[in-house]
């Protein structure tokens, strides 16, 4: 399954939920919602978020973009 660039994912690995940065090459590279480090995961371990998900990742990625504004 492809993902495109900016789609949530859940790492069937460990259940991390990560917004695809890169989807070139044979791994796929996430990153937090908000921010933070960016992990690989081979693409067929990924999954779309469910809309829960997706939902708990764009609250936290508006959290974190609030306390960026002076």
């Amino acid at each position: 399954m492809k993902l495109s660039s900016g789609s949530y994912a859940v790492d069937g690995r460990d259940g991390r939920v990560g917004r695809v940065v890169d989807d070139q090459g044979p791994l796929v590279q996430l990153r937090e919602p908000g921010g933070g480090r960016p992990w690989t995961c081979p693409p067929h371990l990924l999954h779309p978020a469910p809309p829960s998900a997706v939902l708990a990742a764009r609250l936290r990625e508006l959290n974190w973009e609030s306390r960026m504004i002076p």
